[in-house]
């Protein structure tokens, strides 16, 4: 479970209560990382003190998206006036450039915070870049937990050996990559290559309406009301649902979304 959809809008009291409202869930069969991105260092070292407090299982940084760091030394020393309030927590840096703007090397990031942040776990990778992900991946024979961030190209990101994958889209269509993680198990590629070809049809429809600002569109035609997007994102029309359930039912979206149980439905989020 990570912590972070919605995290840029949220003010530091709504943050830290989501954390206490995970803290107190029981996680037998889960792993809650909180994401403590902001641009704000002292706002994510409070958060880094609530992840420990609350007994979260681990902390993710985004880097600062406005003031960003020029160069990898500079996000490093960042990232340790952070983790240094965590130091008990496995470490993930989420590595997304098409919405920081921090176009850095992940495998130089690797190799000169090793020796500097004790609890550097892995990262969350979503970008293209797939030779930085396997360098990433074969640094100190695979010491790094490498998670994918493209659910469109999930099936690249296993070829490249990702221990995981983390995805918005994995919220409404679980069932679909699950069978991708499966086949992909049992080495039938074939099968693997015909299944993320629905992923990337699901994805086009996603960016034809809005990409981020569609994500509860689809969350509320499974059965599941998260509400309403604060500005910047507009939330989807009634109207613009309507068209965007025919175009799911166009690729049979249905056949492949997640299910959602009848006490669930008429979920809102606060």
């Amino acid at each position: 479970m990570w912590l972070d959809r919605e995290g840029p809008s949220l003010s530091q009291v709504e943050k830290i209560k989501i954390f206490e409202k995970w803290g107190s869930v029981k996680k037998d069969q889960m792993q809650i990382i909180a994401m403590l991105g902001g641009t704000c260092l002292k706002e994510m070292q409070e958060l880094a003190q609530k992840s420990v407090s609350n007994q979260l299982d681990a902390i993710a940084i985004l880097p600062p998206y406005y003031f960003r760091p020029s160069n990898v030394e500079h996000l490093i020393d960042f990232c340790q006036e952070v983790t240094k309030y965590a130091p008990e927590l496995p470490f993930y840096y989420y590595h997304i450039p098409s919405l920081t703007g921090v176009y850095l090397s992940m495998f130089d990031f690797l190799e000169k915070a090793a020796p500097k942040i004790p609890n550097l776990a892995g990262i969350k990778f979503s970008h293209s870049d797939i030779m930085d992900f396997h360098s990433c991946k074969m640094f100190e024979d695979g010491k790094y937990t490498m998670l994918w961030g493209m659910d469109e190209a999930l099936l690249s990101g296993l070829v490249v050996g990702a221990d995981g994958a983390v995805g918005s889209t994995y919220n409404y269509a679980a069932p679909l990559y699950l069978e991708i993680l499966e086949n992909f198990s049992l080495g039938n590629i074939a099968e693997c290559e015909a299944l993320q070809r629905l992923s990337v049809k699901m994805v086009q429809i996603l960016v034809k309406y809005g990409g981020n600002r569609a994500g509860k569109g689809f969350m509320k035609l499974i059965g599941v009301d998260c509400g309403g997007y604060r500005l910047p994102l507009v939330s989807l029309t009634d109207k613009e649902i309507a068209a965007l359930r025919k175009d799911l039912e166009a690729i049979n979206f249905f056949d492949f979304c997640s299910v959602v149980s009848d006490d669930k439905k008429n979920f809102v989020e606060s």
